[in-house]
């Protein structure tokens, strides 16, 4: 299910009505109740993928806790391993298996060798798995890092893994600030529910009247390049900034406004990058979820800038790397 679909547009209301006027008395009434729809908004794509959702939901739950337990350094260290190494298998497995097995096949018969396609498999991209599991390893990271305790409540655990406006396209949330806000009883507020249908409203805007009719006129011009001047190619690069920036932050903007509704807070995703003085402070503006996720989980593990300008240059290469793999 996507938010510019009518699908979307049933669900949203139903589940809001339904949760505010039955599971208002308990935070855990809430979360169950969240997780269900959660499930039912996710499964709605493909239902065989909520056992991918759920597994790393299970795992992840549970590797937390035993890193908690632990006293041995060295076992918290194997089973956060463990942990990430099951995470990243599965991410990479569905985003670049038939990626690299066509790859060779393309160079090995380029070397002359006579190999069949017979290798190839028709996987699909799990919608939000590399959003979701961003998340469930920033959980487990953070126990390990010892910057925050475990929860034993499972089914909380889980609404905030699915937790369904963030779950397509993001933000990825952290523990700290999502976790406490589900660990509590949430009431409705007037000015956060206006505050989030304003930015439901701006979003689809974005999404719908800007992003959408700008891909109309890219797709036509990127896909048949060499039959137009420069000065067309320019303005369609133009063209295609504007999309891709209203296409991901009214995704955003829907998610964040989404969220709202049930009296949750989600972290903004996006600060106006293309109105940065430099290149850093762009960066510094754009997903801002997901480059603050690699600058807590990947820079700073690797040394960020403390060890002088060429390991500065080196960590930021990798990150990048990986950044642009993902």
């Amino acid at each position: 299910m996507i938010f510019n679909s009518i699908e979307f547009l049933i669900f949203l209301p139903i589940v809001f009505l339904l949760y505010w006027s039955f599971f208002s008395k308990s935070y855990r009434l809430q979360n169950g109740y969240l997780l269900i729809s959660s499930y039912i908004f996710y499964g709605w794509w493909d239902w065989r993928f909520l056992f991918l959702i759920f597994c790393s939901t299970f795992v992840d739950y549970h590797a937390s806790l035993m890193i908690f337990k632990k006293k041995n350094r060295a076992m918290k260290k194997l089973i956060l391993f463990l942990s990430i190494f099951f995470n990243v298998g599965i991410l990479c497995f569905f985003k670049y298996f038939n990626f690299f097995i066509d790859s060779w096949i393309s160079l090995l018969k380029t070397a002359g060798f006579n190999i069949t396609d017979n290798f190839t498999y028709s996987i699909i991209l799990p919608v939000g798995i590399s959003f979701y599991t961003f998340q469930t390893m920033s959980y487990t990271i953070d126990t390990y890092q010892n910057k925050l305790k475990p929860i034993r409540d499972f089914v909380s655990f889980a609404s905030f893994v699915s937790f369904f406006p963030q779950l397509v396209a993001g933000p990825i949330e952290r523990a700290n600030n999502l976790l406490p806000q589900i660990l509590k009883l949430r009431s409705f507020k007037y000015l956060q529910g206006i505050e989030g249908l304003r930015l439901i409203l701006w979003g689809l805007f974005k999404k719908v009247v800007i992003a959408d009719n700008l891909a109309n006129h890219v797709n036509i011009i990127f896909n048949d390049h060499t039959s137009y001047n420069g000065g067309v190619l320019f303005l369609s690069l133009i063209y295609f900034s504007f999309q891709i920036y209203c296409d991901f932050s009214g995704y955003s903007d829907i998610a964040i406004g989404t969220a709202k509704l049930f009296g949750l807070e989600l972290m903004s995703n996006f600060k106006f990058p293309y109105f940065a003085k430099d290149l850093s402070q762009f960066w510094k503006r754009w997903h801002i979820s997901l480059s603050t996720w690699f600058k807590d989980y990947l820079y700073v593990p690797l040394g960020g800038s403390k060890s002088g300008k060429l390991h500065s240059i080196r960590n930021l290469f990798i990150v990048f790397l990986i950044s642009g793999m993902w």
